[in-house]
């Protein structure tokens, strides 16, 4: 079996974001120039079915005011990992960070995220050669 790193998995999101997978509730247009836009519920997710650890959520704030919500992910050990930091655009900072637990069951972007999640462990066996792994102690 070959184990696969954080850096292979990384490789498989950002290789399956499409508009597609974009959250459909932002009223954007998601575009290749900035491909981690509206990609963070869903990211989020994946990234906790496939190594686990906590689902962060913070605030993104333009002016001081409240504009909307970010996603992310903390892995054992406090390690945190965003994987979509670099959507925002300027005058745009997110705000806080709290561990959220993951709901039982996904409704917000639930078909979003099941077809990410189709593509990312795809993608996975395809760079594996059909031998894959994936462990929660990579950091390749």
């Amino acid at each position: 079996m070959t184990p696969l790193g954080l850096a292979d998995i990384e490789a498989a999101l950002r290789d399956s974001w499409g508009a597609d997978t974009a959250d459909p509730r932002s009223g954007e247009t998601w575009s290749q120039d900035n491909p981690e836009r509206d990609q963070c519920g869903v990211t989020a997710l994946v990234l906790n079915d496939l190594l686990g650890g906590e689902l962060i959520l913070g605030e993104v704030h333009v002016d001081g005011e409240r504009t909307g919500y970010h996603w992310w992910n903390r892995l054992a050990l406090g390690v945190e990992i965003d994987l979509t930091r670099g959507q925002f655009l300027p005058g745009e900072t997110v705000v806080g960070g709290t561990a959220v637990t993951r709901p039982p069951e996904i409704r917000h972007c639930r078909e979003e995220y099941e077809l990410l999640r189709a593509r990312v462990l795809r993608r996975l066996d395809e760079l594996a050669g059909g031998r894959a792994t994936v462990s929660a102690h990579a950091t390749s």
